[in-house]
């Protein structure tokens, strides 16, 4: 007999793309066992589960999908018709890591997620057939070379939380930093630090995506370069603080 934590362990190697040979060798647990454990996740054809319609937690899928369109990733199934959402969320932040768990869990129809330790990160992984369904920007390739777009619902849900998804996009590729500067003052050079959001991704799409929704909220930004969104002004940093907050 096997504890459920041994299990868990298990299933999340083989939802990383693993043979059940390698997993087999691995953990010591046969590959037979892995096999059982595993068609138990997967539907069986006469009980497979329609297309979903939109999400009924909106601020959860708001918040999930800033992070999927940052760190986030859908893969098929190797043996079956299902998908595997992914998100890569860095171990220096465990109160990310449980929000991301949160939020997959509420969005999942199945209701499961689970996590999956790498160097340096954690991939909070869940089990769905239709992910591609409630993310329609899955595809082929990476997200910066093809194009991006919401469909009209989730659109609607964007506008009707904004917050939560300008806080996923920050949760996946933004951060709060402090910044330095100097100033000559009465003929003397002082330092002098101020708080600035960043954000920073590939995609010029989803670039407009975040300003397009800052805009909305009232947030002044600046881009710095093609890849970068400066928010420096003391109002537009004191929204982002009470409506995002730095990554802990």
């Amino acid at each position: 007999m096997y504890d459920v934590s041994t299990r868990k362990r298990a299933l999340a190697l083989v939802a990383q793309g693993r043979s059940l040979n390698s997993v087999s060798l691995e953990t010591g647990i046969s590959r037979a066992a892995i096999r059982s454990w595993h068609d138990r996740l997967e539907p069986r054809p006469r009980m497979s589960v329609p297309p979903p319609g939109p999400p009924t937690d909106e601020v959860s899928y708001s918040y999930l999908l800033g992070l999927y369109l940052g760190d986030g990733c859908i893969s098929a199934h190797p043996r079956g018709p299902g998908h595997y959402l992914r998100v890569a969320c860095a171990d220096s932040w465990p109160g990310l890591i449980d929000a991301c768990a949160a939020a997959m869990r509420s969005v999942n129809p199945s209701g499961n997620a689970f996590r999956v330790q790498a160097q340096g990160y954690v991939s909070v992984v869940g089990y769905y057939p239709h992910w591609p369904h409630l993310f329609p920007q899955h595809g082929p390739g990476k997200k910066h070379e093809r194009r991006i777009a919401l469909a009209p619902w989730q659109q609607a849900i964007v506008d009707a939380h904004p917050w939560e998804f300008i806080r996923g996009l920050i949760h996946s590729d933004g951060c709060r930093i402090t910044n330095w500067a100097t100033r000559l003052v009465a003929g003397e050079r002082k330092r002098y630090e101020y708080p600035r959001y960043f954000f920073t991704n590939l995609s010029g799409d989803i670039i407009r995506l975040f300003t397009t929704t800052l805009d909305h909220v009232g947030v002044e930004w600046r881009q710095a370069n093609p890849r970068n969104i400066s928010i420096a002004r003391k109002a537009s940093v004191a929204l982002m603080d009470t409506h995002v907050g730095p990554k802990h």
